[in-house]
């Protein structure tokens, strides 16, 4: 097993992940749009592949740049996924030691991850890695709640 930069060709296998983890097929993968991640300097996003080249796991890595420790990141991690047939066999396991190398070589201050409130099982592996949830607490706003929620300070006159 391997972890590296995915490749435009991977976007069927990532796309399969991702409907795994969302229980949905409404997820768009392209490789036009691996490609430009796989150019952005502040992205990375891996893909663990067993010995035969398939893809098996998945996660998204975002640096954040930050004023707090100097010229310091900090990394995000977004939908880690391993392949329901290849869960418990150390995958995800290989892929968070490879995501905590390229942040300790990005000398990042911390990695901070979200999981679905309803996905406990993956809530104790990520404990059982080093993760707390107990010191922070998340929260997402997703698109399709912006406008219910968004004002103009201005006319509002909150801006006085």
């Amino acid at each position: 097993m391997s972890v590296r930069v995915a490749e435009p060709g991977d976007a069927p296998a990532i796309a399969r992940l991702y409907s795994q983890l969302l229980g949905s097929d409404r997820v768009s993968v392209t490789p036009a749009r691996l490609s430009q991640l796989k150019d952005d300097p502040a992205t990375r996003l891996l893909v663990s592949v067993n010995d035969t080249g398939d893809v098996i796991a998945t996660a998204l890595l975002c640096f954040c740049a930050d004023a707090m420790f100097n010229d310091q990141p900090f990394a995000v991690v977004e939908n880690i996924v391993v392949d329901e047939a290849n869960r418990s066999a150390g995958i995800g396991t290989y892929l968070l030691s490879e995501i905590e190398r390229i942040c300790l070589e990005r000398d990042c201050s911390k990695i901070m991850l979200l999981s679905s409130a309803t996905r406990t099982a993956a809530h104790r592996f990520f404990e059982r890695h080093g993760f707390a949830s107990a010191t922070k607490r998340g929260f997402v706003k997703y698109r399709r709640e912006f406008a219910a929620s968004a004002h103009d300070p201005l006319k509002e006159g909150l801006n006085k």
